[in-house]
Protein backbone atom coordinates (compact mmCIF):
# COMPACT_ATOMS: atom_id res chain seq x y z
CA UNK A 1 0.00 0.00 0.00
CA UNK A 2 1.11 3.58 -0.51
CA UNK A 3 0.33 6.93 1.10
CA UNK A 4 -2.23 9.23 -0.50
CA UNK A 5 0.40 11.70 -1.74
CA UNK A 6 2.65 8.92 -3.01
CA UNK A 7 -0.31 7.13 -4.58
CA UNK A 8 -1.23 10.29 -6.47
CA UNK A 9 2.31 10.67 -7.76
CA UNK A 10 2.54 7.01 -8.75
CA UNK A 11 -0.79 7.13 -10.54
CA UNK A 12 0.41 10.11 -12.54
CA UNK A 13 3.68 8.34 -13.32
CA UNK A 14 1.89 5.20 -14.45
CA UNK A 15 -0.26 7.27 -16.83
CA UNK A 16 2.80 8.52 -18.73
CA UNK A 17 3.10 5.46 -21.00
CA UNK A 18 -0.50 5.99 -22.12
CA UNK A 19 0.36 9.54 -23.12
CA UNK A 20 3.37 8.72 -25.28
CA UNK A 21 1.81 5.57 -26.70
CA UNK A 22 -0.85 7.82 -28.21
CA UNK A 23 1.63 10.31 -29.68
CA UNK A 24 1.59 10.59 -33.46
CA UNK A 25 5.04 12.25 -33.83
CA UNK A 26 7.02 9.11 -34.59
CA UNK A 27 10.78 9.23 -35.05
CA UNK A 28 11.49 9.76 -38.72
CA UNK A 29 14.49 7.99 -40.22
CA UNK A 30 14.24 10.10 -43.38
CA UNK A 31 14.42 13.53 -41.75
CA UNK A 32 17.45 15.70 -42.38
CA UNK A 33 19.63 17.09 -39.56
CA UNK A 34 18.70 20.59 -38.43
CA UNK A 35 19.69 22.88 -35.58
CA UNK A 36 16.06 23.19 -34.52
CA UNK A 37 15.24 19.46 -34.67
CA UNK A 38 15.30 17.43 -31.46
CA UNK A 39 14.83 13.78 -30.51
CA UNK A 40 12.64 13.40 -27.42
CA UNK A 41 12.55 10.08 -25.55
CA UNK A 42 9.73 9.44 -23.09
CA UNK A 43 9.58 6.37 -20.91
CA UNK A 44 7.40 4.81 -18.25
CA UNK A 45 8.46 2.06 -15.88
CA UNK A 46 6.69 -0.28 -13.48
CA UNK A 47 8.72 -1.26 -10.42
CA UNK A 48 8.28 -3.78 -7.61
CA UNK A 49 10.22 -2.99 -4.48
CA UNK A 50 10.13 -1.58 -0.92
CA UNK A 51 7.09 0.59 -0.17
CA UNK A 52 9.42 3.24 1.30
CA UNK A 53 13.13 3.54 2.03
CA UNK A 54 13.96 0.99 4.73
CA UNK A 55 10.69 -0.94 4.36
CA UNK A 56 10.48 -4.73 4.38
CA UNK A 57 7.11 -4.63 2.61
CA UNK A 58 7.00 -4.64 -1.19
CA UNK A 59 4.59 -2.86 -3.54
CA UNK A 60 4.22 -1.75 -7.14
CA UNK A 61 4.97 1.79 -8.26
CA UNK A 62 5.53 3.75 -11.44
CA UNK A 63 8.33 6.04 -12.56
CA UNK A 64 8.57 8.36 -15.59
CA UNK A 65 11.73 9.03 -17.59
CA UNK A 66 12.65 11.75 -20.04
CA UNK A 67 15.59 12.49 -22.34
CA UNK A 68 16.28 14.80 -25.25
CA UNK A 69 19.10 15.41 -27.70
CA UNK A 70 19.69 17.28 -30.95
CA UNK A 71 18.80 15.41 -34.12
CA UNK A 72 21.95 13.82 -35.51
CA UNK A 73 23.58 13.31 -32.11
CA UNK A 74 24.12 9.68 -31.14
CA UNK A 75 22.12 8.53 -28.10
CA UNK A 76 24.28 8.17 -25.01
CA UNK A 77 24.20 5.05 -22.88
CA UNK A 78 22.57 5.44 -19.47
CA UNK A 79 21.62 3.35 -16.44
CA UNK A 80 18.07 2.89 -15.11
CA UNK A 81 18.83 4.82 -11.93
CA UNK A 82 20.25 7.87 -13.72
CA UNK A 83 18.14 10.93 -13.01
CA UNK A 84 17.03 13.38 -15.71
CA UNK A 85 19.99 15.50 -16.82
CA UNK A 86 21.32 17.70 -19.58
CA UNK A 87 25.02 18.18 -20.28
CA UNK A 88 25.92 21.86 -20.61
CA UNK A 89 29.71 21.73 -20.41
CA UNK A 90 32.46 19.38 -21.51
CA UNK A 91 35.63 20.08 -19.53
CA UNK A 92 38.47 17.76 -20.45
CA UNK A 93 36.05 15.00 -21.37
CA UNK A 94 33.96 15.45 -18.22
CA UNK A 95 30.32 16.15 -19.01
CA UNK A 96 28.69 18.53 -16.48
CA UNK A 97 25.17 19.89 -16.21
CA UNK A 98 21.92 20.13 -14.25
CA UNK A 99 20.04 17.08 -12.98
CA UNK A 100 16.59 16.65 -11.45
CA UNK A 101 15.08 13.68 -9.66
CA UNK A 102 12.15 12.37 -7.62
CA UNK A 103 12.09 11.09 -4.05
CA UNK A 104 9.47 8.77 -2.63
CA UNK A 105 7.64 9.26 0.65
CA UNK A 106 6.07 7.25 3.44
CA UNK A 107 3.21 7.38 5.92
CA UNK A 108 1.31 5.08 8.24
CA UNK A 109 -0.81 4.20 5.21
CA UNK A 110 2.24 2.34 3.83
CA UNK A 111 2.71 0.35 7.03
CA UNK A 112 0.54 0.38 10.16
CA UNK A 113 3.70 -0.03 12.27
CA UNK A 114 4.63 3.54 11.29
CA UNK A 115 1.78 4.89 13.44
CA UNK A 116 3.13 7.67 15.65
CA UNK A 117 6.11 8.41 13.38
CA UNK A 118 6.30 11.46 11.15
CA UNK A 119 5.40 11.11 7.49
CA UNK A 120 7.91 11.74 4.69
CA UNK A 121 6.42 13.54 1.70
CA UNK A 122 7.45 12.73 -1.86
CA UNK A 123 9.75 15.40 -3.21
CA UNK A 124 11.52 16.82 -6.22
CA UNK A 125 15.25 17.50 -6.07
CA UNK A 126 17.69 19.33 -8.30
CA UNK A 127 21.42 19.66 -8.54
CA UNK A 128 24.47 18.94 -10.68
CA UNK A 129 25.82 15.81 -12.34
CA UNK A 130 29.25 15.03 -13.76
CA UNK A 131 30.31 11.98 -15.74
CA UNK A 132 33.40 10.74 -17.51
CA UNK A 133 34.06 7.80 -19.85
CA UNK A 134 37.54 6.32 -19.17
CA UNK A 135 36.70 3.83 -21.96
CA UNK A 136 34.40 5.40 -24.55
CA UNK A 137 30.94 3.79 -24.70
CA UNK A 138 32.04 1.07 -22.28
CA UNK A 139 33.14 2.28 -18.82
CA UNK A 140 31.43 5.27 -17.20
CA UNK A 141 32.03 7.11 -13.93
CA UNK A 142 29.16 9.35 -12.80
CA UNK A 143 28.28 11.50 -9.79
CA UNK A 144 25.08 13.35 -8.89
CA UNK A 145 24.48 15.86 -6.08
CA UNK A 146 20.83 16.85 -5.55
CA UNK A 147 19.08 19.08 -3.02
CA UNK A 148 15.40 18.60 -2.12
CA UNK A 149 13.29 21.51 -3.32
CA UNK A 150 10.97 21.61 -0.29
CA UNK A 151 10.22 19.96 3.02
CA UNK A 152 13.74 20.01 4.45
CA UNK A 153 14.55 16.65 2.90
CA UNK A 154 18.21 17.50 2.59
CA UNK A 155 21.06 16.74 0.22
CA UNK A 156 21.95 13.46 -1.54
CA UNK A 157 25.12 12.50 -3.40
CA UNK A 158 25.19 9.37 -5.55
CA UNK A 159 28.24 7.76 -7.15
CA UNK A 160 27.97 5.32 -10.09
CA UNK A 161 30.38 3.07 -11.95
CA UNK A 162 28.95 1.23 -14.98
CA UNK A 163 30.14 -1.11 -17.69
CA UNK A 164 28.05 -1.11 -20.91
CA UNK A 165 28.23 -4.09 -23.25
CA UNK A 166 26.38 -4.23 -26.59
CA UNK A 167 25.35 -7.73 -27.67
CA UNK A 168 24.52 -7.90 -31.35
CA UNK A 169 22.61 -5.03 -32.93
CA UNK A 170 19.70 -4.84 -30.51
CA UNK A 171 20.81 -5.76 -26.98
CA UNK A 172 22.68 -3.58 -24.48
CA UNK A 173 23.73 -4.94 -21.08
CA UNK A 174 24.97 -2.77 -18.21
CA UNK A 175 26.09 -3.35 -14.64
CA UNK A 176 27.89 -1.49 -11.90
CA UNK A 177 28.22 -0.64 -8.19
CA UNK A 178 26.59 2.27 -6.36
CA UNK A 179 27.41 4.44 -3.34
CA UNK A 180 24.91 6.89 -1.83
CA UNK A 181 25.59 9.58 0.77
CA UNK A 182 23.14 11.86 2.58
CA UNK A 183 23.55 14.92 4.79
CA UNK A 184 22.13 15.21 8.29
CA UNK A 185 18.84 16.79 7.22
CA UNK A 186 18.09 13.96 4.80
CA UNK A 187 19.06 11.22 7.25
CA UNK A 188 17.00 12.75 10.07
CA UNK A 189 13.96 13.15 7.85
CA UNK A 190 14.02 9.52 6.77
CA UNK A 191 15.53 7.62 9.70
CA UNK A 192 15.43 9.66 12.95
CA UNK A 193 12.86 9.08 15.70
CA UNK A 194 12.13 11.78 18.27
CA UNK A 195 11.39 10.96 21.92
CA UNK A 196 7.78 12.09 21.39
CA UNK A 197 7.41 9.83 18.34
CA UNK A 198 8.91 6.89 20.22
CA UNK A 199 6.39 7.38 23.04
CA UNK A 200 3.48 7.56 20.57
CA UNK A 201 4.68 4.56 18.60
CA UNK A 202 5.52 2.17 21.42
CA UNK A 203 7.37 0.01 18.88
CA UNK A 204 10.67 1.87 18.50
CA UNK A 205 13.04 3.88 20.66
CA UNK A 206 14.26 7.41 20.03
CA UNK A 207 17.10 7.65 17.52
CA UNK A 208 19.15 10.52 16.09
CA UNK A 209 20.46 9.93 12.56
CA UNK A 210 23.58 11.70 11.31
CA UNK A 211 24.83 12.36 7.80
CA UNK A 212 27.23 10.03 6.02
CA UNK A 213 27.20 6.99 3.79
CA UNK A 214 23.58 5.85 3.41
CA UNK A 215 23.82 2.77 1.17
CA UNK A 216 25.97 0.66 -1.11
CA UNK A 217 24.53 -1.30 -3.99
CA UNK A 218 24.61 -2.71 -7.49
CA UNK A 219 22.47 -2.09 -10.59
CA UNK A 220 22.10 -4.35 -13.64
CA UNK A 221 20.01 -3.79 -16.77
CA UNK A 222 19.28 -5.29 -20.18
CA UNK A 223 17.84 -3.12 -22.97
CA UNK A 224 16.31 -4.41 -26.20
CA UNK A 225 15.82 -2.00 -29.10
CA UNK A 226 12.90 -2.89 -31.35
CA UNK A 227 13.41 0.06 -33.72
CA UNK A 228 14.84 3.60 -33.70
CA UNK A 229 11.62 4.65 -31.96
CA UNK A 230 10.95 1.84 -29.45
CA UNK A 231 12.94 0.04 -26.76
CA UNK A 232 12.27 -1.95 -23.58
CA UNK A 233 14.52 -2.35 -20.56
CA UNK A 234 14.44 -4.75 -17.62
CA UNK A 235 16.55 -4.00 -14.56
CA UNK A 236 17.35 -4.78 -10.95
CA UNK A 237 18.55 -2.22 -8.41
CA UNK A 238 19.87 -3.57 -5.10
CA UNK A 239 20.94 -1.34 -2.23
CA UNK A 240 22.08 -2.25 1.27
CA UNK A 241 21.43 0.48 3.84
CA UNK A 242 24.45 1.08 6.07
CA UNK A 243 25.46 3.34 8.95
CA UNK A 244 22.66 5.21 10.70
CA UNK A 245 20.27 4.34 7.88
CA UNK A 246 20.62 0.65 8.82
CA UNK A 247 20.89 1.18 12.60
CA UNK A 248 17.70 3.27 12.75
CA UNK A 249 14.83 1.34 14.40
CA UNK A 250 12.69 2.29 11.39
CA UNK A 251 14.96 -0.04 9.40
CA UNK A 252 16.28 -2.49 12.00
CA UNK A 253 13.00 -3.15 13.86
CA UNK A 254 10.22 -2.26 11.44
CA UNK A 255 11.88 -2.80 8.10
CA UNK A 256 14.96 -4.19 6.38
CA UNK A 257 18.38 -2.92 5.35
CA UNK A 258 18.13 -4.91 2.11
CA UNK A 259 16.39 -2.85 -0.55
CA UNK A 260 15.83 -4.50 -3.93
CA UNK A 261 13.81 -3.10 -6.83
CA UNK A 262 13.02 -4.91 -10.08
CA UNK A 263 11.50 -3.02 -12.97
CA UNK A 264 10.61 -2.87 -16.63
CA UNK A 265 10.57 0.30 -18.72
CA UNK A 266 9.11 0.99 -22.14
CA UNK A 267 10.51 3.99 -24.07
CA UNK A 268 9.55 5.78 -27.26
CA UNK A 269 11.60 8.34 -29.17
CA UNK A 270 10.15 10.88 -31.59
CA UNK A 271 11.30 13.94 -33.45
CA UNK A 272 10.06 17.47 -32.90
CA UNK A 273 11.06 20.79 -34.43
CA UNK A 274 10.94 24.36 -33.19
Amino acid sequence: MVSSNTALFRAAALSLPLIFLGSHSALSQDAKPSDNQWIITLGGSVEYGPSYEGSKHLSFSGMPSFDFRRFGEAPEYSAPDDNIDYGLFDIGGVDIGPVVGLRGGRSAFDDSELQGLHSVQWNLDAGVFAQYWPIEDRLRVRAETRQALWGGDGLLADLYLDWFQPVGDRWLLSAGPRLSLANGASMRNNFAVSAEEAAKSGRVEAFDANGGVKSIGFTVAATYTFSPAWSVQIYDKYNRLVGDAATSPITSKLGSADQNVIGIMLSRSFQIGF
